[in-house]
């Protein structure tokens, strides 16, 4: 399948453009490869991340438009910034993802977008690309796109049934920096089809694994959308078929789309740190909100880069993007969602800035030194996480080999304990590695000389993503997709 000299020029203009948009990620659902269809979906990622056998497996990641009727001040794409436009069609985006899966250059597809004429609009294009992909193509891999706000809901349930992944953006932390950079966009309107995702997931849990009763389906939002009669059993406005009624008055799944779930892999946002002035504080407890209320499997952090050279935004240009800052954010957001640990716990209003000479995990142990030395022999699972050195697996196999046997710090080692960081703030069978002083500035020395690995260009403005034409121009029919950038989640 030969691209045509158009595509290509839209495909550079889009591949550009979808840089700066990072929530995307490994792929969270499994699904074999299906008879009939080509493709399929890898648990362990997609998207230009690590998967955990260690391979890095990558997808097409584009907008379907870099045309925008809003005007957010901090984006590279609104009304008002002097860029060149571009626009794919449905057809050229299925065309396109089908012609590189071939080429063996990607597993997936990734797909935003500006908002074209309108936000429904923009989301139908969307849909109609998928479909296209799932239907003429028989594409069983992965897809991510994003759920447009302000777009009706039937077009985000329709679009939800047939991906593996949609994604919100909140961009902002907070609703007075949306209403002063993007005042276009409100938090509802951002929050409305969070919610809709959240719920359809439940709902298609329900629905696939359960029968349910009229009374229990009736309170659903689906049989909100939907109109119910005997004869014909419940039909979509969208025309898209749900359950019917049997004559016990019970409801029986037939499948939106066979075999499909509504968005498997769960939902994720971005937000934009350094733009608005919000403190790390504010960020990390907003960011602990989302997981609660709305189930969100991930949030991103994007360093702002002022790509629009606006004057109202903080200058990026001598000091570099707030890589740093986002790495530690992303520390304490892992943090959250894997060592049990609460936000208030991570960061405090009295400090509302992340240390960025450590990490979360060692600086919330600094300042908890009554809590230490720990012994590993005896610790609870809970109390091992909250160890530096010490990780989820790590935590584990301790908990699993010290049932059989007495631990020394040999095993420990062995089990994935970093003994530089852990030596600290353990004791194994009543005795420290060696003689060592609970001293916070003690302490803090030590794990300041280990020089921590930091992300690259941390200082200054030596930034940019790896593009698709990086390895130099290609011909038409072929392009050399060896990068797009990094998820370093």
């Amino acid at each position: 399948m030969a691209l045509s000299q158009e595509i290509f020029e839209k495909l550079k203009i889009l591949t550009d453009a979808a840089k700066y948009d990072v929530a995307c990620t490994s792929s969270g659902s499994s699904r074999r490869g299906v008879k009939g269809t080509m493709g399929n979906t890898v648990a362990g990622g997609i998207c230009h991340c690590f998967s955990a056998d260690g391979r890095c497996i990558s997808l097409l990641k584009i907008l379907l438009t870099n045309e925008c009727v809003f005007d957010c001040k901090y984006c590279c794409n609104r009304l008002s910034q002097d860029t060149e436009r571009a626009t794919f069609t449905p057809e050229e985006v299925a065309e396109l993802t089908i012609s590189f899966y071939r080429r063996n250059y990607i597993e997936g597809l990734f797909l935003s977008s500006g908002i074209k004429k309108n936000p429904d609009y923009t989301m139908e294009q969307i849909y109609q690309a998928v479909y296209l992909l799932r239907t003429k193509y028989k594409f069983n891999g992965y897809i991510h796109v994003k759920a447009i706000p302000g777009a009706d809901p039937v077009l985000i349930e329709k679009t939800g049934w047939i991906v593996d992944r949609m994604s919100v953006n909140l961009e902002l932390p907070t609703a007075d920096g949306l209403k002063n950079l993007a005042p276009q966009k409100n938090r509802r309107k951002i929050l409305t089809p969070m919610k809709q995702i959240q719920m359809g997931r439940k709902e298609s849990l329900l629905l696939t694994g359960h029968e349910m009763s009229r009374d229990t389906y009736a309170g659903t939002a689906l049989m909100e959308k939907s109109a119910w009669s005997k004869e014909s059993g419940l039909v979509a406005q969208s025309g898209t078929r749900l359950p019917q009624m049997r004559e016990d008055g019970n409801y029986s799944l037939q499948e939106f789309h066979p075999g499909s779930s509504f968005v498997p892999a769960g939902q994720s946002t971005q937000m934009i740190v350094g733009a608005s002035g919000e403190s790390d504080y504010e960020i990390v407890h907003v960011a602990e909100a989302l997981y609660r209320q709305f189930d969100l499997k991930r949030v991103f952090y994007s360093a702002f880069i002022n790509t629009t050279q606006d004057t109202r935004l903080p200058d990026t240009s001598e000091k570099g993007p707030q890589l740093l800052r986002e790495h530690r954010l992303y520390q304490a957001d892992f943090l959250m969602r894997y060592y049990q640990f609460r936000a208030e716990e991570i960061i405090t209003e009295e400090n509302p800035n992340l240390n960025v000479q450590i990490d979360p995990k060692c600086n919330w142990a600094l300042n908890h030194l009554e809590q230490f030395p720990v012994e590993v022999q005896t610790a609870d699972y809970h109390t091992l996480l909250r160890i530096p050195g010490v990780g989820v697996k790590s935590a584990r196999r301790i908990m699993a080999a010290r049932r059989m046997s007495s631990l020394d710090y040999a095993s420990l080692k062995k089990f994935g304990v970093v003994l530089k960081r852990a030596m600290y703030f353990i004791t194994c069978n009543g005795k420290m590695m060696m003689p060592i002083r609970l001293n916070k500035e003690f302490i803090l020395t030590n794990l300041l000389g280990l020089g921590e690995k930091l992300p690259a260009h941390t200082t200054g403005s030596a930034y940019r993503q790896m593009s698709l034409f990086d390895l130099g121009e290609a011909e038409t029919a072929g392009i050399g997709m060896k990068q797009m950038g990094g998820d370093i989640g």
